[in-house]
């Protein structure tokens, strides 16, 4: 019975379930994103913080979106943990800082203690950053509770001491040639009215998806779902950073990972341009089959874009249903997309895209 009622709801429900969580409008975003990269930049307390940044030397690893559960049928994490685990290792063994982007734990569906309880060694892997001073975490609208002083002192500082900070945003500094540019990282959700600490969404979550999650063990993070939403945030989420000057911003929350403003299909699609312009028939030929090949993945899809300002980028998330996860790296002058995933059950890394930041500096332009 379970099986034919998941095969029969599974794609509503997960529908209804992404249409609750997440509504966004430009004017909203764009507001609240602008009203906390002006708190960050200033220092203002509790809201974000601003550090400098060596491009050259300094390597960071942005991850987000864990979502990590109770290890029951709606635990999101789960699938993903070993790939999670694997990766913070070679960032810790690197010399890595870790940004931990928000969602990081899943309490829109879980008491706190329970999702402590639960994920031990992921808090004893996040917590050598910290024991470090290499870890920064941010809040999103699923761990809301740690942006209050209380829940941070009852149920994270127990676990990684009592000089941890927990921010809405982060404001990295650097220059080249002279001149100043900055990385903002937030989690995303600002302005999006079913998310931006939205209790009725919360309490939908909690009380109407979780239980039917639980029992039919379906997961929503499938790049197959509801792209025209995921793209119309993402779309807004460039166009306000490119409003700003000399910045790039770096957020999750949409599952959906994002390089130098394009997606995968977006970039397919750029190639694809340049192939036909060149007459190469082998690559039109190569491309057209990627792009055949991932045309249900991206079921959905409605803007496809290929001339923009490369300011905005997500890391996508660390709750893919394949286990997979994916991040950004900035490391030895590079920014890059990565993805996490096994091969023959050993955690692979794998760079997706990669760019000189001297390069997307001089296209900010």
């Amino acid at each position: 019975m379970r099986k034919f009622l998941k095969s029969l709801l599974g794609k509503p429900i997960a529908w209804l379930a992404e249409r609750v969580s997440s509504s966004p409008k430009k004017e909203n975003v764009s507001r609240s994103l602008s009203r906390l990269l002006q708190r960050t930049g200033s220092g203002k307390k509790n809201k974000g913080s601003l550090k400098l940044l060596d491009i050259n030397q300094d390597k960071i690893i942005i991850l987000s979106d864990q979502h990590k559960g109770t290890r029951d049928g709606a635990d999101d994490f789960k699938s993903s943990e070993i790939n999670y685990l694997a990766a913070l290792e070679h960032y810790y063994d690197s010399g890595y800082q870790f940004v931990n982007l928000g969602d990081c734990e899943e309490l829109w569906k879980n008491a706190p203690q329970k999702v402590m309880a639960c994920n031990q060694a992921c808090f004893a892997a996040e917590k050598k950053f910290e024991n470090k001073n290499r870890y920064y975490r941010v809040y999103g609208n699923h761990d809301l509770e740690w942006k209050y002083k209380l829940q941070q002192d009852i149920f994270l500082k127990p676990v990684f001491g009592s000089k941890l900070k927990i921010y809405e945003g982060i404001l990295f500094k650097t220059s080249y040639n002279n001149e100043a540019y900055y990385i903002f990282m937030a989690h995303g959700h600002q302005g999006d009215q079913r998310s931006d600490g939205n209790p009725l969404s919360a309490w939908i979550v909690a009380n109407i998806w979780t239980p039917i999650q639980r029992y039919l063990q379906i997961s929503i993070n499938t790049p197959a779902t509801s792209f025209a939403l995921t793209d119309k945030h993402n779309i807004i989420m460039h166009d306000w950073s490119s409003a700003q000057n000399n910045l790039i911003f770096i957020s999750g929350h949409t599952h959906k990972p994002v390089f130098a403003s394009l997606d995968h299909i977006d970039r397919l699609t750029k190639q694809l341009q340049q192939a036909q312009k060149n007459n190469n028939q082998s690559e039109i030929d190569s491309i057209q089959h990627e792009l055949e090949k991932r045309k249900k993945e991206y079921e959905g899809k409605q803007e496809v874009i290929t001339n923009v300002k490369p300011c905005y980028f997500n890391t996508g998330c660390c709750c893919f249903n394949d286990g997979d996860i994916t991040g950004i790296e900035i490391a030895d002058g590079n920014i890059r997309l990565i993805k996490w995933r096994l091969e023959n059950n050993v955690p692979k890394h794998i760079v997706l895209e990669q760019a000189e930041l001297s390069y997307i500096f001089e296209k900010l332009g």
